[in-house]
């Protein structure tokens, strides 16, 4: 592979020649530039794999640089260093596309690992639009919001933000997580995913920074937290939501100065892991509440990732019903397990308040019933209480081709988001988890424009 190349920008010679001999014993060329102008005129003429640059410029600040490169050079990572202490405009930054920051004064031991991290992207090949194999073949569906989610992923992975995860329980949160990770420059460090409920409280801070000998009733030894189990890897913290206030503050700390102080240490250790978390509950509410610091979610909440629900995305269903019938299959025995139309507009029609998951039961239950290879309306299971989606007609009823009833589905389920939102197509649009553009197509193409 040849040299690296990185653009380093920066008014202060100190730091321009810190970080240019940093660069060189890395085997990196460094092309300096001392204001916004110099910068763009270097990036037009050369090509680099790395940008790293100054918050406060002569002429604009590195937000404003940070946005050209995103535009003009979207696979180039451009990461901040920002003043110390000031995550508000490492936070911008992020949200602006940058891949990281790192703060004065600079610690070179972190802007290495920034740098290596960086420079595998350059290894990384880009998945054509966030579909890579990986991703399409772990996120079924080929409906508007799945598409969005894929690309969406594919764009994520290639930086370092913090990233949350919202979504109802069933819906893939985790999958999504992994799949950020697998596609990123981290994929050779670990995935530790933790669920935050399930932890004791009393043993939270314990069980995310670690603890020393002799801190507590109980603690025979030093323990690894989890934050050092993903050095170099990525923190999954499923249903952050649950996490006490007070491991919440350290939480915050860890995010804001890359390192932990375990239970009963004196010394913070320096810690690498990428952040992403999820939660099926509303943030904001909790924030609301005083349940959870607004601080922490204006932290982790950088980048969101909003997972849909089953039941706005019903034209995916016969693919992940084919998809998972596969697998029961595999593991039963059968030759193969086929959903006939009748069960398939049973399954279309339901509202899977449960999400994928509930899917997978359904289906599995239907299997154990099923007397030979394809698998009836009858032996397709709902759970008292279920009521069909708003969007569908009683679909054992229905006789219009499977194409056709999809169709109708979908109509009705616009339609109904148009009524709620007074025909605000813009709130429209983001209830049905799609853009203002998808939708004035779909209203087109249904005759409803």
């Amino acid at each position: 592979m040849t040299k690296a190349q990185a653009l380093v920008v920066d008014d202060e010679p100190d730091i321009l020649d810190l970080i240019r001999i940093t660069l060189a014993r890395m085997g990196v060329n460094a092309h300096t530039a001392a204001d916004l102008r110099e910068a763009r005129q270097l990036l037009a003429r050369e090509r680099f794999d790395l940008c790293l640059t100054d918050m406060q410029l002569p002429d604009g600040n590195g937000i404003e640089l940070v946005a050209h490169i995103s535009e003009h050079y979207p696979d180039l990572p451009a990461a901040m260093i920002t003043a110390h202490g000031n995550m508000e405009s490492a936070v911008a930054a992020m949200k602006a596309g940058a891949f990281d920051f790192v703060s004065k004064p600079v610690d070179l031991q972190v802007l290495r690992r920034l740098v290596e991290s960086a420079l595998r992207l350059r290894e990384t090949t880009p998945s054509g639009e966030g579909e890579g194999d990986q991703i399409s073949g772990q996120l079924l569906g080929n409906s508007r919001p799945m598409r969005e989610i894929r690309r969406m992923i594919g764009k994520i992975a290639r930086n370092q933000a913090p990233v949350f995860i919202t979504g109802e329980s069933g819906t893939g949160k985790e999958v999504a997580a992994r799949l950020i990770h697998a596609e990123g420059p981290r994929r050779d460090g670990p995935f530790v995913p933790v669920n935050c409920g399930a932890i004791p409280q009393e043993l939270v801070e314990s069980e995310l920074f670690g603890h020393k000998k002799g801190s507590f009733t109980g603690a025979v030894g030093d323990k690894q937290g989890l934050f050092q189990a993903a050095e170099g890897g990525t923190l999954f913290l499923d249903e952050v939501a649950d996490l006490p206030l007070p491991a919440q503050v350290k939480l915050l700390r860890a995010i804001q100065e890359k390192s932990v102080r375990p239970v009963g240490a004196q010394q913070e250790v320096p810690v690498d892991a990428r952040i992403i978390s999820a939660s099926h509950r509303d943030l904001n509410a909790e924030v609301d509440k005083g349940a959870f610091r607004q601080d922490l979610f204006y932290r982790i909440n950088v980048i969101e990732l909003r997972m849909p629900a089953l039941r706005e995305r019903p034209e995916d269903i016969p693919l992940l019903a084919t998809r998972i019938l596969g697998r029961i299959a595999k593991q039963t025995g059968h030759d193969s397990l086929k959903l006939s139309d009748g069960a398939l507009k049973k399954l279309v029609g339901h509202r899977f308040p449960g999400n994928v998951r509930e899917l997978e039961n359904i289906l599995e239950r239907a299997a154990a019933l099923c007397d030979g290879d394809l698998i009836g309306a009858d032996e397709v299971y709902l759970p008292q209480g279920a009521t069909p989606t708003p969007t569908a007609t009683n679909p054992t009823q229905s006789d219009l081709p499977l194409e056709d009833y999809l169709g109708e589905i979908e109509k009705k389920a616009i339609l109904q988001a148009l009524e709620e939102t007074r025909w605000n197509r813009t709130a429209a649009a983001k209830r049905l988890g799609m853009t203002l553009r998808s939708l004035r197509y779909r209203l087109n193409k249904l005759g409803l424009d």
